[in-house]
């Protein structure tokens, strides 16, 4: 502090400035400028000053240098290597190949003829530690159903790392998982995104670099919810106004911050939480994750983003993304999708098991199998194997290769880490899964599953099968189990 308002002035103002004498004036020397003015703000008031103040501390498991030889590799980047390789070294993609890809002296060789290696599978909607095991009152902390607002606060915040789930799965082949707020609320708030790991705290699983999202809900769970209240939004039309609203707020709140930081005159905003979320979707710094069903509703959202300059990420549920899947694709939004749940709800009623596929056939397109679901979660590759069914019976040519970037590298580009994971490529995160037999039959299941090149589960080995406190005497534990007696299956 003193070394930035002395400098050019000279010993008078420094003795002043150590209390030695009284300052009669504030004038500069004779040469010399004025001090300058101190514009910090106290601890907590600048939203410039940490973009991300609940930062990871996420540190990879021990690992090994290893190479998978003999299997079947899909890369996640619509390429298949029979009898491929691949190597991992200090927790990183080395090398993928053919079977004449050289293993480094030293490494260990895993033997893995006659299964098939893919990248680890990402889960793109989930609930898990927001709303985790045991499903009691005073673990239901996925819904801030508080306000049709509620862009604030932050599922990270409600996040329990020892929800059972996250082991279950695990041993569905499940290394990184985006976790949400549900959807009662126009704008829920933003979501995380976390490695799959074991872990004492939030942080321990943040995905380090990951970009935050915000969490958006079109339809009859917003209106549903606050109609019921006697308050706006009662219809699909209040919805509209609720967010047009709220961005109105987000840009004016946006354009007062970036002048203050331009020039420091006069008194700062006031720091509002919400509207620094959607601030940060304005910038593209956080990415919207859209929740909506109808093909016209997502019409809507987009000509909403054209309207105020953003964009959105992916549309999550989209059971009639089907109708609009060039104008995705156009767009470059992805579309998380079910294959089989349908009809629960009227805006769910016009779903078809080909919808996955449908998107998919558009160019450009990014087409996502996802969850929303603590047990669909464990069989991702059962839900994208029955939406790959679905669109070649309906006449489309889609090769195993291709559709396996459904639950990995597009579900990496649906939530911004396209960059460090979902692909079997040099220099990405070594998340790799060996499995049983082609992930797309319903008798495969994750043999070894590692997480940055630490194997974290191994279906045969109860060393590798993490056990929460919370499976400990129930029903079923301890049962056998494909010859392990004990832990995640």
């Amino acid at each position: 502090m003193i070394r930035h308002h002395l400098r050019g002035v000279g010993l008078a103002a420094l003795a002043c400035a150590l209390g030695l004498s009284a300052c009669a004036t504030t004038e500069p020397d004779q040469g010399g400028t004025a001090p300058a003015k101190d514009r910090s703000l106290a601890a907590g008031l600048d939203p410039a000053t940490r973009s991300d103040p609940y930062p990871s501390t996420y540190q990879p498991l021990p690992h090994e240098n290893f190479a998978v030889v003999g299997a079947t590799v899909l890369t996640g980047t619509d390429r298949r290597i029979d009898n491929g390789v691949v190597v991992v070294t200090d927790g990183k993609i080395a090398a993928v190949g053919d079977a004449s890809t050289p293993v480094p002296a030293g490494y260990r060789v895993i033997q893995a003829r006659g299964r098939y290696v893919t990248p680890g599978i990402i889960d793109v909607h989930s609930h898990l530690g927001v709303y985790p095991s045991p499903g009691v009152q005073g673990m239901s902390d996925g819904n801030e159903a508080t306000s049709p607002n509620t862009a604030q606060v932050w599922a990270e915040h409600s996040l329990w790392p020892q929800d059972p789930g996250f082991n279950t799965a695990r041993a569905g082949g499940v290394t990184t998982m985006h976790i949400l707020p549900g959807s009662a609320n126009l704008f829920g708030g933003r979501g995380v995104t976390i490695r799959n790991t074991p872990s004492i705290t939030m942080q321990g699983m943040k995905f380090p670099q990951a970009p935050y999202t915000l969490k958006m809900a079109c339809g009859e769970n917003p209106s549903r919810v606050y109609g019921g209240r006697n308050q706006s939004p009662a219809t699909g039309m209040g919805n509209m106004a609720g967010y047009r609203a709220a961005f109105i707020a987000a840009r004016e709140y946006k354009a007062k911050w970036d002048k203050w930081q331009a020039d420091h005159e006069g008194s700062p905003p006031t720091r509002n939480l919400q509207n620094e979320t959607l601030a940060g979707v304005l910038d593209g710094s956080i990415l919207i994750q859209n929740h909506c069903y109808r093909a016209d509703e997502m019409a809507l959202m987009m000509d909403m983003a054209k309207e105020f300059g953003y964009r959105i990420t992916t549309f999550h549920h989209a059971t009639e993304a089907y109708k609009l899947a060039p104008q995705l694709a156009q767009n470059g939004i992805c579309a998380a999708m079910w294959t089989g749940w349908w009809g629960f709800k009227m805006e769910a009623l016009d779903a078809i098991e080909e919808n996955a596929a449908l998107v998919d056939a558009a160019q450009g397109s990014c087409a996502v199998i996802h969850s929303d679901d603590a047990e669909l979660t464990q069989r991702l590759n059962q839900e994208a194997a029955a939406a790959l069914s679905a669109g070649r019976r309906a006449g489309l040519n889609i090769s195993e290769e291709h559709a396996i970037s459904w639950i990995t590298s597009n579900a990496a580009r649906a939530i911004g880490v396209a960059d460090q994971t979902g692909s079997l490529e040099p220099g990405k995160r070594a998340d790799v899964v060996i499995w049983s037999a082609d992930p797309f039959s319903i008798y495969a299941r994750a043999d070894q599953v590692f997480i940055d090149g630490a194997l974290t589960f191994d279906r045969t080995d109860p060393a590798y099968q993490p056990t929460s406190d919370f499976e400990l005497g129930q029903p079923g534990y301890g049962l056998t189990a494909a010859n392990v007696t004990e832990g995640a299956r």
